[in-house]
């Protein structure tokens, strides 16, 4: 039989753990392109740690002992990801939401107790110490069936043990390197990914083998069972009896809960992207790892390999005298061995490291966390590797490896219970957990690792008499174990109760049921007040990452001010920090630095919260659920929708509901104000909405509020909302805005209207009692034209007569302009517009103002238009009079006119501060006017107006005319081009 220098197996051993540092070294410096690393491929390969030396040798010493049986490994597993969807999904998206590291976690997270993690780390531990040293005695074994090596039986520290001593320090170094920082977890899963390929190349190519050239073909194997009936017998055997059915459950039950496939599987997945994938692209792994083992197992008998039947995968090649396959058996074995020991190794140190050193070192308290949790990772996983070492030796490193691995997975039927009651049972509480783990696990350490580790097979028990023990009894041993394990979750849990975190976080991890949260208070009002308080257990720099981070996850700035998003912000904050330092160590340094607090009074539902809850949960709810979902956004679709501004808030103020006509009324999207105080709310919104709510009235009618400098009315309503489960228990507000600002200037306008008609009305009283006098002064001064022969007398006589007539048809312009429409037929002829424009400036001159212009008109002599000589008189006073009122003292105003297309534009310009532009479609309305009280009746422009109109004229207005300092205003009117009749 051919042989192995040791020199050339200890070089291969090095080799492959450097190629295998390299892969994952450069993975870490992203060398490897992100499709690569990415890809669903990768991630099946890297759940190879389910093949374990178990896998690879293990489970053809398992087929020659149960036949067939052997293949519920590969069932139980197949099973479990053949219904991901049912059975991992929830608890996947679970894990992924809150960033859970591990089994423990899971169950602290749940059962709302750092006690449970305690507890559940150290059954863990203690369940996978046998897997462990089963992986060490592997390599150990084969490197001595390679060098044909026989330690002496005095010997009590043989050359076996020091390689497998120099084999857990050579992992070591790669696990510090490269497994206490979380950064390096990529590396990692690529070098997992990388063992995987290999093992499962070499077990192919040892089955193919097997088959071509131990049998020569398919048919040779058929014809040696033909000769061989024993060996077909052995297929069927063990099946008679019902230790395949606790071989199936065991195998479901360390697919779950085992720490390091709990890990591959759940926790380092994007559950969207691969979980539907490994729904069968694993199982076609396992077929794949599964399917020469029958062939070896044959094989193997047939060249009588004078070896355990456990390493017939490494003996059929190495009897065969193939050196190249015998060493790619060896590597595969030494792949399996190292990629189970590095991920068990990692996921014992973050289970460790969360629930029992940072709890008990009280490292929350102290700055600068992230060096010594490094420190402490590392640290962990030396002391879980010397002990998996320790271990080893005690059991003397001759054990089956069938026996060590049936010791670990009867373990882990101990947390099947309370995993499953996760995302199925709500009623599950902590009590119930720890009673029924801890008689588990009592039962298994005292009755099969005890008994596997000093090899006691049976003990003498009083009345009972002799009692088997140990792995002959394993079976019996699970059996009990589980059902004392249920029977005591069940009946403790349903005879305690919950507290209120335990029974919240059921709300989170039971998908059925849907808590309705309470919304707390968060005394905190900015993202650096988080990083300030943060920052005295964290210190500055981690404290800022980790807000940071948090923010951007949730999208949020760093400027975010909102109550809601600071509450989401906190709890990210405890998620993300509970990935790197576990669940309990996390919410203390949270709790005590961003304390939530209870309102003072019962019932604030958080809605915020239940609506992304609910929105997370919309594809999976169904039958009423989903029915009731659909109702509920048909509702907040139709307040949403409403032709109403709506809004609703707590009764702390904080923002609710926010609708799209209150976004349009308020320019204030509903993402920027769901879940902010009141008090964040621009102006003049806030203190209109926060006063209307502070005071005891129901309606307020006619608010007048200035927004971005128009005034606006509104109605404001208001109602209390109650909470479902209080009547009589306010639990906020809705108010509706209403905005009445054209109701308001309809109002405006008939008030308007009604004060024109009063004018009217009285216009013809004014009328007569004011053109009596008119007439008899006009008497006079027509007597006075008539007894003197004075030019000074008659100049004077004219300017009476002629003023006394403007004022008849100033008062007739009045009257007829009250009554809308009721002109009397105009008096037009062609008159020369330099004519009333001169007139209009030497009337205005006759009035002695504090303001003193200069009126500058530059109206061609002419030009003529169509119209009123008095009438357009009165228009241009009032243009002119406008102008100077607006003017600096020693301005100019410029009359300008021109005659193009049969019509005349005629401007008046001046140098004034211009008029706003908000102003500029009402300057004409009747009582409108910018100027001081008593300075002004509003009626100019609109008499101006009407009189151009009745002309068939038109008005415009540009202001301001200099751009730059925002000064100056011209008015342009434009009226038809007069023309003389010509004679008949």
């Amino acid at each position: 039989m051919m042989t192995f220098e040791l020199s050339t197996i200890v070089l291969v051993v090095v080799a492959y753990v450097l190629v295998t540092f390299g892969i994952a070294t450069l993975t870490n410096r992203g060398w490897l392109p992100d499709s690569f690393i990415n890809h669903p491929v990768t991630y099946i390969l890297s759940l190879g740690v389910f093949a374990s030396t178990w896998a690879y040798y293990g489970v053809v010493d398992l087929a020659y002992q149960y036949g067939y049986g052997a293949l519920t490994y590969y069932i139980g597993i197949v099973a479990l990801f053949l219904f991901a969807p049912v059975a991992l999904t929830p608890i996947a998206q679970l894990v992924q939401r809150f960033k859970i590291p591990s089994v423990a976690d899971l169950l602290v997270f749940r059962y709302h107790s750092q006690l449970v993690g305690s507890v559940v780390t150290l059954c863990m531990m203690a369940a996978v110490m046998p897997l462990v040293a089963m992986q060490i005695q592997a390599v150990a074994e084969s490197l001595s069936i390679l060098t044909n090596y026989t330690p002496e039986k005095s010997s009590h520290f043989d050359f076996e043990k020091m390689f497998a001593l120099g084999y857990c320090l050579l992992l070591l170094v790669f696990g510090l390197l490269f497994g206490a920082s979380r950064e390096k977890q990529r590396g990692l899963v690529m070098a997992l990914a990388f063992e995987s390929l290999i093992k499962i190349l070499a077990i192919t190519a040892v089955g193919l083998f097997a088959v071509f050239q131990v049998f020569g073909s398919l048919d040779g194997i058929d014809q040696w069972l033909a000769q061989n009936p024993d060996q077909q017998k052995l297929l069927y055997t063990a099946l008679s009896d019902n230790s395949t059915h606790t071989l199936l459950l065991v195998f479901i039950a360390t697919a779950v809960a085992m720490p390091h496939l709990f890990q591959s599987s759940v926790v380092d997945v994007p559950v969207a992207r691969s979980m539907r994938f490994a729904s069968w692209a694993f199982p076609l792994f396992l077929f794949c790892m599964a399917a020469p083992i029958l062939p070896i197992l044959w094989a193997g008998f047939a060249l009588d390999v004078p070896l355990p039947v456990q390493y017939y995968t490494l003996g059929v090649p190495f009897v065969s005298e193939q050196p190249g396959l015998t060493m790619l058996a060896f590597i595969g074995g030494l792949s399996a061995a190292t990629g189970a020991i590095i991920s068990i190794t990692m996921a014992g140190t973050v289970m460790v490291l969360n629930h029992w050193l940072l709890p008990m070192s009280r490292l929350g308290q102290k700055r600068d966390l992230r060096r010594r949790i490094v420190w402490l990772r590392r640290t962990t996983m030396g002391g879980i590797l010397a002990a998996a070492y320790l271990f080893y030796l005690i059991t003397g490193g001759d054990h089956r490896l069938m026996e060590l691995a049936l010791t670990t997975f009867v373990a882990m039927l101990q947390f099947l219970p309370a995993i499953i009651a996760v995302t199925y049972w709500s009623r599950a509480n902590r009590f119930g957990l720890l009673a029924g783990m801890c008689a588990g696990a009592t039962v298994w350490f005292w009755c099969l690792l005890l008994p596997v580790m000093f090899e006691v097979s049976q003990v003498s028990l009083p009345f009972w008499g002799m009692v088997a023990l140990g792995i002959d009894a394993w079976n019996s041993i699970a059996l009990v174990s589980l059902a004392l394990n249920i029977g005591l979750f069940v009946l403790v849990s349903m005879n305690t109760e919950q507290n209120a975190e335990e029974q919240f976080s059921a709300s989170l991890c039971t998908e059925a049921e849907i808590a309705q949260p309470v919304r707390v208070i968060l005394d905190v009002h900015s993202c650096d007040e988080i990083k300030e308080r943060l920052s005295r257990s964290l210190g500055a720099t981690l404290a800022e990452i980790q807000v940071n981070k948090a923010a951007e996850e949730l999208g949020y700035s760093f400027s975010e001010r909102r109550p809601y998003s600071l509450r989401r912000i906190r709890n990210r904050l405890e998620t993300n920090l509970s990935s790197m330092m576990g669940r309990s160590v996390a919410s203390e340094i949270i709790d005590r630095h961003l304390p939530y607090r209870l309102p003072s009074q019962a019932g604030n539902t958080d809605i915020n919260l239940m609506e992304s809850r609910l929105h997370r949960y919309r594809d999976r709810l169904t039958g009423m659920a989903a029915e009731l979902d659909s109702l509920r956004l048909y509702h907040r679709n139709t307040i949403y929708e409403l032709p109403m501004a709506v809004c609703s808030l707590g009764s702390d103020l904080e923002v609710i509901t926010w609708n799209r006509s209150m976004e349009e009324l308020t320019s204030i999207q509903s993402g920027d104000v769901a879940g902010a105080h009141l008090s964040d709310l621009s102006s003049p919104w806030r203190e209109l909405i926060i006063d209307f709510t502070d005071s005891e009235e129901r309606h307020l009618h006619g608010q007048l509020v200035k927004v971005d400098g128009k005034e606006r009315f509104f109605s404001l309503h208001k109602s209390p909302l109650h909470t479902p489960k209080a009547i009589g228990e306010e639990d906020g507000q809705v108010i509706l805005i209403e905005e009445i600002t054209e109701l308001k200037l309809l109002e405006q306008e008939l008030t308007h209207s009604e004060r024109l008609a009063s004018i009217g009305r009285l216009s013809a009283g004014v009328a007569h009692e004011i053109g009596n006098p008119v007439t008899g002064i006009a008497c006079l001064a027509q007597n006075l034209k008539y007894d003197s022969d004075a030019p000074e007398v008659l100049e004077t006589a004219e300017q009476i007569l002629s003023q006394t007539h403007r004022i008849s048809s100033i008062v007739h312009s009045l009257v007829t302009f009250s009554h809308s429409g009721s002109h009397n037929p105009r008096q037009c002829s062609a008159v020369e517009v330099q004519s009333f424009v001169s007139e209009a400036i030497a009337l205005l001159s006759l009035q002695k103002d504090d303001v003193q212009v200069t009126y500058q008109s530059f109206v061609p002599a002419h030009l003529r238009v169509m119209g009123d000589t008095q009438k357009l008189i009165q228009v241009f006073i009032n243009l002119l009079s406008n102008a100077r009122d607006a003017s600096e003292d020693g301005d100019t105003v410029v009359i300008e006119a021109e005659a193009e297309a049969g019509e005349v534009a005629i401007s008046v310009s001046d140098q004034g501060s211009g008029i706003d532009p908000d102003h500029i479609d009402q300057i004409i309305e009747p009582f409108f006017t910018t100027k001081e009280p008593g300075k002004g009746t509003g009626l100019g422009l609109a008499m101006v107006y009407s009189i151009i109109d009745e002309h068939d004229g038109s008005i415009r207005v540009e202001s301001p005319l200099d751009k730059q300092s925002q000064t100056g205003t011209r008015f342009i009117i434009t009226l038809p081009e007069g023309v003389e009749p010509s004679p008949e």
